[in-house]
């Protein structure tokens, strides 16, 4: 089957309902500190705010198997990673989150997609240890994964790319691809429309199937 395409997407808050980082820090209040606040305020880089707030949850691996339960993976997205693939369409996720918690939701769903996140590792007494990915072509020294360097990518060797995001640091990546291409969401979404760019809108991660393979290239 001739490849029709790529979709580059963003996972926490994009392919499932919450955010890991937002239900460490409703699980363990107090666990983001300021972090958050330097990161915002240019004194952490994203990277390193959750590096230091990760590494301060205290809790069993039945409660971090808890809350990554409750990021609430589209139930659907098995389903709909089949039909891009009959379509011909690749999926590949680029995260700044890490990829422990990524790959247990994917796995759980039968899927084994290339992911490009930050490597980690969970124990109880160290909370999530995430690392800076360095040997990845798409390293990047704020975010651990350079999410526009893999679109970048994605269109060098690919003859269309889509990319779907959620949030800040899906700004760029989703500028590099025209918008019937572009599908945001939550923070992006408003982004997008503030500064006059288009863009799809979607609720759940399943309903971007119908919508990439049924939108005019012309739009």
């Amino acid at each position: 089957m001739t490849q029709a395409g790529m979709l580059v997407s963003d996972f926490d808050g994009t392919m499932t309902r919450f955010d890991f980082y937002d239900l460490v820090c409703r699980e363990f209040p107090g666990v983001a500190g300021g972090f958050w606040e330097d990161y915002e305020a240019g004194r952490l880089s994203h990277f390193e705010a959750l590096r230091l707030i990760f590494a301060g949850i205290r809790a069993s691996r039945e409660q971090m198997a808890g809350i990554i339960d409750r990021m609430q993976i589209d139930p659907g997205l098995s389903t709909s990673v089949a039909a891009l693939k009959t379509g011909g369409w690749q999926v590949v996720v680029a995260s700044a989150g890490c990829a422990w918690y990524i790959r247990q939701l994917l796995a759980g769903q039968g899927l084994s997609l290339v992911v490009h996140a930050n490597p980690g590792d969970f124990s109880p007494d160290k909370g999530l240890v995430m690392r800076l990915p360095e040997p990845s072509p798409f390293f990047s020294p704020d975010l651990g994964v350079n999410k526009a360097a893999v679109v970048r990518e994605a269109l060098r060797v690919s003859p269309c790319v889509a990319f779907a995001g959620d949030g800040r640091p899906d700004l760029a990546p989703a500028l590099l691809v025209p918008p019937q291409r572009r599908f945001a969401k939550s923070w992006l979404a408003k982004k997008l429309h503030e500064i006059g760019e288009g863009f799809q809108p979607f609720d759940s991660w399943s309903d971007i199937p119908s919508l990439l393979m049924n939108t005019p290239e012309d739009l």
